[in-house]
């Protein structure tokens, strides 16, 4: 039997722990996607000054999420964010959906979804949606839960490899 996982919602004293979560589940998954094994991302994107203001914006929030008593994984939601980047206040994106390679396998990724869609419910949103890279497994994983591909974009970053450049937007409603 599959075990649920626990959720914490994040304040500023846990970023140690989102960091060092970030840093492992990156190294693991995406390094192959840079010319530079990703430092130049992770170094601007995984700071404590990049998570702090990340979780100064009043629709956003951090899970770190536990299998057992550990950390397996970080999930970051932004409520009222529209697919264009406006306001919207029917809809809520999943910015970040990382788990620990340890962590595979286990039914987390689908039971952090199960917890996403139970909060836009009672949030009573109509869409949730999601950006991911057109060459990770995670398409066909949010595929099988429902989301479908609806706009496609390439990234502009400096060091990641041309053949890994596209993103796919995902979306989903909550029904």
């Amino acid at each position: 039997m599959i075990q649920e996982p626990g959720y914490k919602i994040c304040s500023v004293e846990d970023i140690p722990q989102i960091l060092e979560v970030y840093k492992q589940s990156y190294r693991e998954h995406y390094t192959y996607l840079w010319t530079d094994n990703g430092e130049n991302y992770m170094n601007s994107s995984f700071t404590v000054e990049k998570i702090t203001s990340e979780m100064n914006e009043a629709q956003s929030r951090f899970y770190l999420i536990y299998d057992q008593e550990s950390p397996a994984g970080i999930l970051k939601i932004n409520n009222n964010k529209a697919v264009d980047g406006k306001k919207d206040s029917d809809a809520l994106e999943i910015e970040r959906l990382y788990f620990l390679k340890e962590a595979a396998g286990k039914g987390l990724g689908k039971s952090a979804l199960k917890m996403v869609l139970d909060l836009a419910a009672v949030e009573n949103k109509k869409t949730i949606w999601l950006k991911a890279m057109k060459c990770a497994d995670a398409v066909k994983f949010y595929e099988k839960q429902d989301f479908g591909v609806t706009a496609e974009m390439d990234l502009s970053y400096p060091f990641i490899k041309d053949e890994f450049k596209r993103m796919v937007v995902m979306q989903r409603p909550v029904s």
